[in-house]
């Protein structure tokens, strides 16, 4: 997570050029992707509207980007929160504005981190039994144990609740099965190690 510096609110008080509130308020919003910092267009479209250089836009966009993920990150969720980390020599109203701005935009931009969050699917239950498989031929019957493993799994990367489980089923021969059973051991053992640490 990057850290507020002097120059990104150097580069923020670049807002008191803009025509309107609505304008700083577009600005907030555009500046939180990702890409915003980088982006050629919204550069050139925030320098027309603050009557700018290039750069500076993208000083000030880089500066907003910051502060809305510095934000997000930390939960600032109360205004006195988020004013505290402006310095005292920052511009009172433009302070004002940015804050209200920021609490507005908040809850959504936290929803839209965490709908684009990776995570790995996460085992919620497992089930097993041994079943006899057999086969005929001509010459012999043949009965073959096999292991079936059925696991329920839930993506947390997708929204919706038990819409997000899905059953995946394994079927397993013994020489997989003991292959399996001795990669975990050394699995719990490594946690082991590592928790004991």
């Amino acid at each position: 997570m990057a850290t507020l510096t002097e120059e990104h609110f150097s580069a923020l008080q670049l807002l008191l050029k803009a025509p309107s509130k609505d304008a700083v308020r577009q600005m907030c919003a555009d500046s939180f992707s990702s890409g915003a910092p980088e982006s050629r267009r919204l550069a050139e479209s925030t320098a027309g509207t603050l009557s700018v250089s290039s750069t500076e836009a993208k000083q000030l966009l880089t500066a907003l980007h910051t502060l809305e993920h510095y934000v997000v990150f930390h939960n600032l969720a109360s205004p006195e929160q988020i004013l505290a980390v402006f310095p005292d020599t920052f511009h009172s109203s433009l302070k004002n504005l940015i804050t209200k701005i920021l609490l507005e935009h908040s809850s959504t931009w936290t929803n839209e981190v965490l709908a684009n969050q990776i995570s790995l699917p996460k085992l919620v239950e497992m089930d097993w039994r041994v079943d006899m498989k057999t086969a005929s031929d001509s010459v012999s019957r043949m009965a073959v144990p096999t292991c079936l493993v059925n696991m329920k799994v839930q993506d947390l990367s997708c929204a919706g609740g038990d819409d997000s489980l899905s059953s995946v089923t394994m079927e397993l021969s013994k020489e997989t099965l003991n292959t399996m059973l001795d990669g975990l051991g050394r699995i719990r053992d490594q946690l082991s190690t590592v928790a004991g640490k």
